[in-house]
């Protein structure tokens, strides 16, 4: 087994875990901040705006059964990449869209796909393309939110439609 590991920001970072949670190939999804200046920040100071950190999902999978580029056109269905620092409701630079890549090729891919992806949605991508420097993992009860609260108005109005979506649409991906 080979290990790659991906770093991506796409609004609220249960909905992201939730969905790659269920990828062939993904073996741990973990919730996190990244792309901000504050050391060891919490979810209350990335939620208030002043870390410069995103929402983020550190994926570690086997390029040999999902390759970078099927995890970014996941990515690109997910979530709006044309909304500036949003995703619905969630508004703030914490929420914004974005791929930490980890080496060149990862930016390369990243880049390919996004151009690819562009003739999917009617306004510009706004996603950022930027190098992975640091991951600061989120609090526990962050970690697999929405299968430990599924019935939480936030996951059954948000996360779940998401997870419905991809389920339809990477039915051969799932686990």
């Amino acid at each position: 087994m080979s290990e790659e590991m991906a770093t991506l920001a796409g609004g609220c970072f249960w909905c992201l875990e939730a969905v790659y949670g269920n990828l062939k190939g993904v073996y741990r999804v973990e919730s996190g901040y990244s792309g901000g200046a504050t050391p060891n920040p919490s979810y209350q100071a990335v939620c208030g705006g002043e870390t410069g950190h995103a929402e983020v999902v550190q994926l570690t999978f086997d390029p040999e059964i999902i390759s970078f580029d099927e995890l970014l056109r996941v990515f690109f269905t997910i979530h709006d990449p044309t909304t500036l620092n949003r995703q619905g409701a969630d508004v703030g630079t914490q929420y914004r869209s974005a791929i930490f890549y980890h080496s060149d090729s990862q930016k390369e891919s990243a880049e390919k796909i996004m151009a690819e992806m562009a003739a999917e949605w009617a306004d510009p991508i706004v996603t950022e393309i930027v190098p992975m420097e640091i991951f600061y993992r989120a609090e526990q009860h962050h970690q697999n939110y929405f299968a430990l609260n599924p019935n939480q108005p936030y996951c059954r109005a948000v996360v779940a439609p998401k997870v419905k979506k991809f389920q339809e649409k990477f039915v051969l991906k799932l686990k």
